[in-house]
């Protein structure tokens, strides 16, 4: 899904590598679409209808489609919503994030005005399906609206992550101001979540505060320390501070960890351009 679907590592300057690029897939669809869904679909117990349904969206997404069809087809009042989620994450892992997109929203509407934390849910993942598709606008509408509902639920997981696609809608619309302050409210409430540090290493570094920048990639690499988008940001970081081993180190690892990869050729091209400078 984008995301929901989709979205998560050192010394003197080197003014002729600026412009490394920054990291194209990595603010704009962190790994996105099936990190975002897998933030967002676990509720209820694991013996319920809706659980049982979204892990068979794991392991065959086109027969949960035709599962959740059906169940859609017979359900009515609440349990609209549950056949809905479950459809919806089935279209995206399907690829089909503009019908899943409405597929959320039409769960979210049919979930009851009181149960605040599915409707939250329901109405991020609509919201990450659209951040997917290419329109932050829309998707941010829907993320402020599910933020609300997560803040009435006091669901602060939930909150969290909503506040780190709203962060990346916001970067995508050019108001780095208000990312910022969506990816310090994504920290505090998911301390632990190293897709919410990478983000906010890479708007530091875009906003030229390389010292904040590498504080927040270290951590991100202690959270996540295979992850090939920690150490392609890492490696741009130190390239764009002068540290030439350092990145290279860092960029060698992403190819090592992940070769054939599209972070691993990212982290040959960089490796590239800056042996050519």
């Amino acid at each position: 899904m984008t995301p929901l679907l989709a979205l998560l590592l050192q010394v003197g300057p080197a003014p002729t590598l600026e412009p490394i690029s920054p990291l194209p897939p990595e603010m704009e669809q962190q790994r996105a679409d099936r990190a975002r869904r897998d933030a967002y679909v676990e509720v209820g117990p694991p013996t319920s209808r809706l659980a049982q349904c979204l892990a068979r969206t794991r392991r065959d997404p086109g027969g949960a489609v035709e599962e959740a069809e059906a169940w859609l087809a017979s359900a009515s009042g609440a349990e609209r919503g549950d056949a809905g989620q479950c459809l919806g994450v089935a279209q995206a892992q399907l690829g089909q994030g503009a019908a899943s997109a409405e597929t959320f929203l039409a769960a979210r509407d049919a979930t009851p005005a009181d149960d605040r934390r599915a409707r939250a849910l329901r109405g991020a993942l609509a919201g990450g399906a659209l951040l997917a598709e290419g329109d932050p606008a829309a998707a941010l509408a829907l993320l402020d609206t599910a933020r609300e509902d997560a803040r009435a639920a006091a669901e602060g997981e939930i909150a969290g992550q909503i506040a780190i696609d709203r962060a990346i809608a916001l970067v995508a619309l050019d108001r780095a101001d208000e990312a910022a302050d969506a990816l310090a409210a994504a920290r505090a409430a998911l301390p632990d979540n190293a897709q919410a540090w990478l983000l906010s290493a890479t708007l530091s570094r875009r906003a030229g505060d390389l010292a904040e920048a590498q504080v927040r990639i270290e951590r991100a690499a202690v959270l996540a320390p295979l992850d090939p988008a920690v150490g392609l940001e890492a490696g741009v970081i130190a390239a764009m501070a002068g540290r030439d081993e350092a990145a290279r180190r860092s960029w060698r690892s992403v190819i090592e960890a992940a070769p054939g990869s599209q972070a691993a050729i990212a982290a040959q091209r960089y490796l590239d351009r800056l042996d050519d400078a």
